[in-house]
């Protein structure tokens, strides 16, 4: 082994010492008491202002939500709910109404203690009468199938429908050249039913559905109106109370809602925000004091 050789290898087993001692150069920061509330006290003033603004945004947006799988039942029938929806000889129809609202207006349903990703659910429904059923599953099998109508002084407004499902869903999870075929054709009706001449990606009340949730109460969108409410407007809600949630105590309701730049109605960002920022100030005043009591 040549002189150079030698003091290569001596360069790479320093080097490597150095890295397995960790002392290779590196910044090595002091955190001083200064520095510490100095940091605290930067993420309080700016963390609380961005939740406030945050809740604000989020109180902007005005949401009703009415429960009413309840309330559309009529009395005589309300002892043995599940007979109630399961006699389609009874009529579903009920009537909500609300009040001044600002464009767009996002229509949702919103089920409460549905597991709809629930292993039961996942079950294969394929073949009926020896034929394939499409779509197949429990999920499309239990399709959302309660309307509703809104109207405004004797005229019907109109809730646009289209493109309230994901624009990745409708094109590449559901084929534009596949139909409803022997869907819902059972003995045993489960929920809503397809347009067999509409193909599976302008499905969209179906492509919604089909996204299932993670938790038990959980919104689906249905609908926007895109025009805006006067002060003085009373809009009534027509509805048809077709969905069976009484079998296993869910709860159905409507929930209405505007929208900031923000999104929908959640203080939970905005509150986040402003403990953390208000955590950050209150751990600067507590270091102060004791820098301040017991100085290094």
């Amino acid at each position: 082994m040549t002189d150079t050789d030698r003091g290569t290898q001596r360069d790479r087993d320093s080097a490597f010492s150095l890295f397995t001692q960790q002392s290779l150069p590196a910044c090595k920061p002091i955190l001083t008491p200064e520095w510490v509330i100095m940091t605290f006290l930067f993420i309080g003033f700016i963390f609380i202002p961005i939740g406030l603004v945050t809740l604000r945004a989020s109180h902007s947006v005005v949401e009703i939500v009415e429960r009413y799988d309840i309330g559309c039942v009529p009395e005589p029938f309300r002892i043995d709910k599940v007979s109630y929806i399961q006699d389609d000889s009874i009529p579903k129809n009920c009537s909500l109404s609300f009040k001044y609202m600002k464009a767009p207006i996002y229509i949702y349903y919103q089920l409460d203690n549905y597991y709809q990703n629930h292993r039961r659910s996942c079950q294969p429904v394929e073949v009926n009468n020896d034929r394939p059923i499409i779509p197949c599953g429990l999920i499309a099998w239990s399709l959302f199938n309660d309307t509703f109508t809104f109207i405004r002084n004797r005229a019907e407004l109109k809730v646009n429908r289209k493109n309230i499902a994901w624009k990745s869903d409708r094109g590449h999870k559901f084929g534009k050249n596949v139909y409803p075929f022997n869907f819902q054709n059972g003995t045993l009706i489960g929920g809503g039913k397809l347009n067999p001449t509409i193909p599976l990606s302008d499905q969209e009340d179906l492509i919604v559905w089909m996204r299932t949730s993670a938790l038990p109460s959980f919104r689906k969108l249905y609908g926007r109106i895109e025009k805006d409410l006067d002060v003085d407007d009373v809009v009534v809600v027509h509805l048809m109370n077709n969905y069976n949630t009484y079998s296993f105590g869910g709860k159905k309701k409507l929930v209405l809602s505007t929208t900031s730049w923000l999104g929908g109605k959640n203080d939970f960002l905005g509150l986040a925000y402003v403990f953390i920022g208000s955590s950050s100030v209150t751990i600067a005043a507590v270091f102060t004091l004791l820098h301040l009591l017991s100085p290094r």
